[in-house]
């Protein structure tokens, strides 16, 4: 293969641990009519990444993922949801973008974001970036974003409403303290004590220890909850919400799943949960709230590409805070 026509990825063959990732040459894709081509200066390594790669899914959600990523080995063998970098090349229908431009650009589910170069319908879900932006955050801009602002959405977040937020200081976390506080809403987070400061830096109104202080014990009540890592099921969540409560399981179990008819039959409490919608017009608000100064991504670490493993292995440790960047060698 002429080096004019590939291009360099980042691939797996089997689920398993960091050391199933693989540097490999892929065909340089070529953009249609109306898509445009984009050389990745920036990628990200999120929750989602971890899940697909590693197999670990919630309790209940084996098979029904194992359907949707590949029953024995991955389906998609590049992961990344998520990247920033530069137009290369335009189709010949394309009017909005051109050549040059800084875009950022969300897969999402799809995944195959680890490539040096990667084509996006001109009207799908890429935008170009806020001048205030890096090619680091504008990375970022999207997994969890989009994720806030959908979930919140469903609950018909309100001014003036209260929120807390479990799991706080992570990459979905950290954008959901900003986009909460941006609605009008009181927020508290919950997180571990060391990312207490850094919580409080993104406007949160109270933040819980939680090795120190468990929200669930407390007499406090709130209009929603978020639980963005899976140790708030609506058992535990239940007490703590008033009436017209919403519990949003970003991460979550088959079980509070299948109470969900049960809890809006028997109760005026709801359960929000199931994956996030992947939508342009979240990108919009996004970039519009990044451009005021209202939301900006959290960046925990930079890892360049050939330490892709390790970037994945620090993911896998649970000790993430807000986002972790790879960047390609030579951007």
């Amino acid at each position: 293969m002429d080096s004019k026509d590939s291009m360099r990825a980042i691939a797996y063959a089997q689920y398993g641990p960091p050391d199933v990732l693989r540097a490999t040459t892929l065909i340089k894709p070529s953009p249609g009519p109306n898509e445009v081509l984009v050389r990745t200066h920036a990628t990200t390594v999120t929750s989602g990444d971890w899940r697909a790669r590693s197999f670990s899914m919630p309790p209940g959600f084996k098979l029904i993922a194992r359907l949707m990523f590949g029953l024995t080995k991955p389906r998609q063998n590049v992961l990344g949801g998520e990247l920033a970098g530069v137009v290369e090349a335009v189709g010949a229908d394309v009017s909005q973008l051109q050549v040059g431009d800084r875009v950022f650009a969300f897969t999402g589910s799809a995944l195959g974001c680890y490539v040096e170069y990667k084509c996006f319908p001109e009207d799908g879900l890429i935008l170009r970036i806020p001048d205030n932006l890096s090619f680091e955050e504008a990375a970022a801009l999207s997994f969890g974003g989009t994720t806030a602002l959908d979930f919140f959405r469903k609950a018909n977040l309100q001014e003036g409403e209260s929120v807390l937020i479990n799991g706080a200081s992570g990459g979905v976390g950290t954008a959901a303290v900003q986009i909460a506080k941006h609605t009008g809403a009181t927020v508290t987070g919950v997180c571990s004590g060391p990312n207490v400061s850094l919580v409080q830096s993104l406007g949160a109104d109270r933040v819980i220890d939680y090795q120190s202080e468990d929200f669930a014990s407390s007499s406090d009540k709130y209009d929603v909850i978020m639980d963005t890592v899976g140790t708030a099921p609506f058992s535990r969540s239940a007490p703590c919400l008033n009436e017209s409560g919403r519990l949003l399981v970003v991460l979550g179990g088959l079980s509070d799943m299948l109470r969900i008819p049960w809890v809006a039959a028997t109760s005026s409490k709801r359960i929000v949960a199931g994956a996030a919608a992947e939508r342009r017009d979240d990108l919009l608000t996004l970039a519009e709230l990044a451009k005021s100064e209202q939301f900006r991504p959290v960046i925990d670490r930079r890892y360049p590409v050939d330490q892709i493993v390790e970037a994945h292995r620090y993911v896998d440790s649970g000790r993430k805070k807000g986002n972790v960047i790879v960047l390609w060698s030579d951007s």
